[in-house]
């Protein structure tokens, strides 16, 4: 299928995007860098952005998860559906709340970050590193790649949202490492690319441990 009619088929009414729409290591939009979108927005950039997010909440979902055979996931990049926009969208659930008697109670937001990103950029970043406790994954690779994927650990991003407003938004930690990796997938970059391949779980100096 050719780029628009990828998009066409992904964008329509009764279409929930699943594993068998994520391409996986080895096709081609996986290792290219991503075009920018240009705006206004097209209908069809807004509802691909739409759908990438429901995806991601499709994927939190025990029941809907199940349904549609889904991995978990907190970000999702165009590249990684066969198109080479910049369009990622991010939903990072924030920890469970306790009371005063230790029981579990809903967080008064449910999600730490929900956001449809055009055209991100990474403009200015921490000298200190950071990487995930457990290494991180990707639901275009279907295989462990143990180590450090080293990042940044503070990052301001530049974006612009589904309203065509320019926003810029400063992270910390677990978001910041989110947004990378899908930053990374617009520009053909696989997150086993920042590992120490001679030595996987090496800590740097002063590199963050985020749990």
């Amino acid at each position: 299928m050719t780029p628009d009619e990828i998009q066409q088929n992904l964008i329509t009414a009764s279409h929930m995007i699943d594993m068998d729409d994520i391409v996986r290591e080895g096709f081609s939009t996986l290792r290219e860098v991503a075009s920018d979108v240009t705006f206004p927005l097209s209908d069809e950039d807004i509802l691909l952005g739409e759908k990438m997010l429901q995806f991601l909440h499709h994927s939190q979902d025990p029941v809907m998860s199940e349904k549609l055979g889904l991995r978990g996931g907190v970000g999702l990049a165009a590249n990684q559906l066969g198109l080479l926009k910049k369009v990622i969208a991010v939903l990072i659930p924030n920890e469970p709340e306790f009371d005063e008697e230790d029981n579990e109670i809903a967080p008064k937001e449910a999600y730490k970050m929900r956001e449809i990103m055009y055209n991100a950029k990474v403009i200015s970043h921490s000298v200190q590193d950071a990487a995930v406790e457990g290494g991180e994954g990707c639901l275009s690779v279907d295989r462990e790649v143990p180590g450090y994927v080293v990042r940044h650990a503070r990052v301001t991003v530049e974006y612009i949202n589904k309203d065509g407003e320019k926003k810029k938004i400063r992270l910390k930690d677990f978001p910041a490492i989110c947004v990378q990796h899908e930053i990374d997938h617009t520009n053909g970059i696989m997150f086993y690319d920042h590992i120490n391949m001679n030595d996987p779980w090496e800590i740097k100096d002063g590199m963050l441990v985020v749990k």
